[in-house]
């Protein structure tokens, strides 16, 4: 019986290539895909090891997996950073008055400033989503760009709501 640090790359005669992701003491939690986990003995003979992973050095803490779990969370979705509201409107409400005699709708500001935000953050993830596409050429992203670049710049009439200028929407005419 051998054993091998989490992390270590293994090849499985019919499985191929797999990487160690626990260890029960007596076998092997391989992930070989998404859909493809096995645990295997670790006197399984057939296993052989590709490249050992490196040996951990002390027990995960609740602290570091919440820290990569945050790390993974901020690269693969469209959560970003923090962004706060301008002070003064805090607790704020904004109206809708129609024109006519239906009745008027009213919404806190700060859950119309989320709304914002999360546009402008899906917008950056379809950025990126566009500018890293295999199977679009170079004058499709430009063109995709130009409209996502417009898009910006008609919601550049929100930056007041924001208490920082970073977090602003920067249009066509600003990024020349």
């Amino acid at each position: 019986m051998t054993d091998y640090p989490i992390g270590t790359r293994v090849t499985h005669p019919s499985k191929g290539e797999g990487v160690i992701m626990a260890d029960t003491g007596s076998s092997y939690r391989i992930f070989f895909g998404p859909d493809d986990i096995l645990e295997i003995g670790k006197s399984f003979a057939a296993l052989a090891v590709v490249e050992l992973g490196a040996p951990a050095e002390a027990p995960l803490s609740i602290e570091t997996v919440e820290e990569a779990l945050k790390n993974v969370l901020v690269k693969f979705s469209d959560l970003g950073p923090k962004v706060e509201l301008g002070n003064r409107w805090s607790k704020g409400v904004l109206v809708f008055e129609p024109g006519d005699t239906t009745s008027s709708h009213q919404i806190p500001v700060e859950t119309f400033f989320h709304k914002i935000v999360m546009v402008r953050d899906r917008l950056r993830v379809l950025e990126q989503n566009v500018n890293s596409h295999p199977k679009l050429d170079d004058e499709d992203k430009v063109n995709l760009q130009q409209y996502i670049t417009r898009i910006y710049g008609s919601l550049t009439s929100f930056n007041f709501l924001f208490k920082n200028k970073e977090n602003y929407f920067v249009g066509e005419s600003s990024k020349k």
